[in-house]
């Protein structure tokens, strides 16, 4: 079978591969485990010194592996380059923190010493999305690869260049052979993989759908996983709001990637005494877009990563159609590129799937809602949970409704943003597990007990 990567925004294709037999995973995973005895004896702080190395090379090559960002999925240029040096900093933070988060902890229980320690299980297969592609797979890997794991990827079939380009990043970083390896496959020979039990742990970002099917199996074999699984992240206004402010993060969170992204605020609940000045604000944000082509500097807003999400778009609007409300549609009519507007819903309701599934694209409804006892309500009205956005003039306040909304994350008068220093993850149907921080860094390893007597 052949795996293509598509320009989104010429329809060209831009290289083909060919996809990977069972049986080549298989030797390449044997590879892995070879190699994990080896990487797994080093001490942490020897480990951390190739981290430290692998930022500098990021950075060194931020403009090549941004190209292939934006070649592939369509990404702004701007925003892939971003997206690089977010992969140097988690580089960064774990060669400085990651020895002190896996130090043994000493614990008094009266015995001659007791301790806690952290041993590396061993394969991990990461199963990757395409929204982010290259920082997506630092996050799950840098963290993992510290902890003494090694690790294998099965990325997104649409960026097949970026994973073979993160493979190549690791090897000219210096790391040993096969401690990182990408498999070019589909989503039955990643099942396979699993049900073999070759891996010692799977990681997964992807829908509901597939979060379930791969839990059902991992349970069934009782091998560790992490499941983020997307979300439809609320954005709260509430009276006393910076309104211009929220505005203009709105548009950002909203929009960013072209609206592709698992922790896009996807809802505006706006109460109804600034609803109207809200909606104003956010329109003029919008109408400052630039959409064009992604290699462009100037550029915002760029073509959706795949032709068929567009289908899916169309869907949603229609159903907002047959509601009775009618969006308000920005830019100008593209014939090439796999573009979709950015549109305003500025009369949304709980009833459309607009508010009820993950829209992964540039549209953005607006819910008015009386008080903020009914914005918690509608926030935490959905099967996700993972980040929630809250615009107040007043902290305490804004603190007291946070306890009161069901996410992983919530940022007051900010945008949600993973941050390596910071746990993330969700609850709900938004997934299980957290990355990122000790607590990501501790995910696949064996908290081990020792208590020695005399």
């Amino acid at each position: 079978m052949k795996i293509k990567s598509v320009n989104p925004y010429t329809e060209e294709v831009n290289w083909t591969y060919d996809s990977f037999s069972f049986g080549k995973c298989e030797s390449m995973i044997e590879n892995s485990r070879a190699a994990f005895s080896g990487w797994s004896s080093l001490s942490v702080e020897e480990r951390t010194k190739y981290f430290s190395r692998a930022g500098k090379v990021l950075r060194q090559n931020i403009k090549i592996y941004a190209e292939i960002i934006t070649k592939e999925m369509g990404k702004p240029i701007r925003q892939s380059r971003d997206e690089i040096e977010k992969c140097a900093r988690i580089c960064d933070y774990y060669a400085e923190n990651a020895a002190e988060f896996l130090k043994d902890e000493i614990v008094d229980t009266g015995a001659e010493k007791s301790y806690v320690t952290f041993e590396p299980l061993g394969v991990i297969l990461g199963i990757m999305p395409w929204d982010f592609p290259f920082w997506q797979v630092f996050r799950f890997a840098v963290p993992a690869m510290c902890a003494g794991n090694v690790c294998v990827i099965k990325h997104a079939s649409n960026v097949p260049a970026s994973a073979l380009e993160i493979e190549k990043f690791f090897l000219e970083a210096g790391f040993p052979e096969n401690v990182f390896n990408t498999l070019l496959i589909d989503s039955k020979t990643a099942m396979e993989i699993i049900e073999e039990e070759i891996v010692d742990g799977v990681s997964l970002t992807g829908s509901i759908d597939t979060g379930s099917e791969i839990g059902e199996l991992a349970g069934s074999l009782v091998k560790p996983l992490v499941l983020e699984l997307g979300g439809s992240d609320p954005f709260i206004v509430l009276e006393d709001a910076d309104i211009e402010k929220a505005a203009q993060v709105a548009v950002k969170s909203r929009f960013l990637n072209t609206g592709q992204s698992y922790i896009a605020a996807k809802r505006f609940i706006v109460l109804e005494d600034i609803a109207v000045d809200f909606i104003e604000a956010f329109e003029l944000e919008m109408q400052e877009l630039k959409i064009g082509d992604p290699m462009d500097e100037e550029t915002d807003i760029g073509p959706l990563a795949k032709k068929e999400l567009i289908d899916s778009l169309e869907r949603v609007l229609k159903d907002v159609k047959k509601k009775g409300v009618e969006p308000h549609v920005y830019g100008e009519e593209r014939k090439n590129g796999f573009f979709f507007r950015p549109t305003l819903i500025p009369a949304a309701s709980t009833d459309m799937k607009v508010c009820n599934v993950e829209v992964f694209g540039p549209i953005a409804p607006v819910i008015t809602v009386e008080n903020e006892d009914e914005a918690v309500k509608v926030a935490n009205s959905t099967e996700f949970g993972l980040g929630a956005e809250i615009w107040s003039g007043n902290l305490e306040r804004a603190q007291r409704l946070a306890k009161r909304i069901k996410s992983g994350f919530v940022a007051i008068n900010g945008m949600v943003k993973s941050d390596p220093r910071l746990p993330f993850g969700g609850v709900k149907k938004s997934g299980i597990g957290r990355e990122l921080s000790h607590y990501g860094l501790k995910e696949f390893v064996n908290i081990k007990t020792v208590v020695v007597n005399k």
